[in-house]
């Protein structure tokens, strides 16, 4: 049967509901080989699947875990996701502006895949931030505060893990069906009642082009669809870093910039009060237009900065105590000109160089290590202008300027 069911996709033809079933279940359960699982996740990742089957699959992922319910939690439970890439720091910036609007933001992030440190790694940059709550801890906190970002625990979708680790090292990570699956799966059992996703596109993201993030963009709001729940999709550039700084401690700095209300006008702050809007409208049940003016208010009148604050002591950490590396470096230019493109591929390399990710699951993040950007995609700059400023511990690598970045 699994030979069978190996071919059938490889034919491109659909599989069951059982088929599926029977062939997931059983990798989760050591019956199955990862050769084997390799095989079948090639032929999804060369021949797709249809709706029905993403729908059979999402299915089978929540099912193999926990459904956390926060029911008696009040009002719309709003949850947010990215695809990922360099320098995403958006939950950070975003759920203390949604609670602060009186919103109710469950959210359960993960670490960093690929180049650079994920929410969780940037939250344990702060000393003594607990990021492994349990469900009464995030029912009481979010009844106190109005939002928790947390760590997904390990009875989450399970089989998505086990899964992951092997699109990982098999190269199908880049499948619209798969993708679509491993999100909304634990969106769902997440507890979530509406759910926006942001999805990344350019050289720094998991989605390289248009065309596949309008297909993950319809896939996703259809399996919210068939879950009877909300989808809201973003789809944003992921060919420039977002933001001024890439990094962990770097990030949650930046981020406390824009809750301040420091940072007014560059196209990541532009973002983040549009998904931000999207979550306040979603979760308060009011238009856009009414949802961006709420929380224009509340960047400006720190109330989303002292939401901020709120959050870090509930789950116990030390906002005082984060510290970013004294040792830096000036990237300066070597040209007269106007940037005319930031690489974020290559900036993730250079970050993830400086010990900001892990290669290896045993590694350690250095979270004081990253990069500054003084001057943005636009900016007319001289010869020996400071582009941006390198924090680091170990030895610095080796800096190719025009690999990171393109004058006009």
């Amino acid at each position: 049967m699994i030979l069978d069911i190996i071919n059938k996709k490889r034919l491109g033809k659909e599989l069951t509901y059982k088929e599926l079933d029977f062939f997931f279940n059983g990798f989760l359960n050591g019956d199955i080989a990862d050769y084997q699982m390799s095989a079948l996740l090639m032929a999804i990742c060369i021949n797709g699947m249809s709706d029905e089957e993403v729908f059979a699959l999402t299915k089978i992922f929540i099912d193999s875990g926990d459904v956390l319910d926060f029911s008696d939690i009040p009002g719309i439970k709003v949850d947010k996701h990215s695809t990922g890439g360099i320098g995403d720091k958006t939950t950070l910036v975003i759920v203390p502006i949604v609670a602060a609007c009186g919103g109710t933001v469950i959210k359960m992030s993960g670490r960093g895949l690929g180049y650079t440190g994920g929410t969780i790694d940037k939250l344990e940059s702060i000393p003594g931030y607990k990021i492994n709550l349990t469900d009464n801890q995030i029912i009481k906190q979010v009844h106190s505060i109005g939002c928790v970002i947390t760590g997904q625990t390990a009875d989450l979708v399970p089989m998505d893990k086990v899964v992951y680790a092997l699109r990982d090292v098999t190269s199908t990570v880049s499948s619209i069906p798969l993708i679509a699956s491993s999100i909304m799966s634990k969106k769902i059992a997440g507890g979530a009642d509406k759910i926006l996703i942001d999805i990344k596109v350019g050289n720094g993201a998991l989605v390289t082009n248009r065309d596949d993030a309008n297909k993950l963009s319809r896939l996703m709001k259809e399996i919210g669809r068939f879950y009877n729940k909300e989808v809201r999709t973003v789809i944003s550039d992921m060919n420039t870093p977002l933001g001024l700084t890439v990094g962990n401690g770097i990030e949650v700095l930046e981020a406390i910039d824009i809750l301040k209300g420091k940072e007014k006008s560059n196209p990541f702050v532009d973002l983040c009060i549009e998904l931000a809007s999207d979550m306040v409208s979603m979760s308060l049940d009011v238009s856009f237009d009414e949802a961006k003016d709420m929380v224009i208010e509340v960047i400006e009148n720190k109330k989303a900065y002292k939401k901020f604050l709120e959050l870090v002591e509930n789950q116990k950490g030390d906002i005082n105590k984060l510290k970013i590396s004294e040792k830096t470096y000036k990237i300066k230019s070597l040209n007269n000109g106007c940037i005319s493109k930031i690489n974020a591929l290559n900036v993730g390399k250079l970050v993830f160089n400086l010990g900001a990710a892990k290669a290896h699951v045993d590694d350690k993040i250095d979270y004081g290590v990253g990069i500054k950007f003084h001057k943005l995609v636009g900016d007319n700059v001289k010869k020996g202008d400071v582009l941006a400023t390198i924090y680091y511990n170990k030895k610095l690598p080796e800096i190719n300027i025009e690999n990171i970045y393109k004058f006009e």
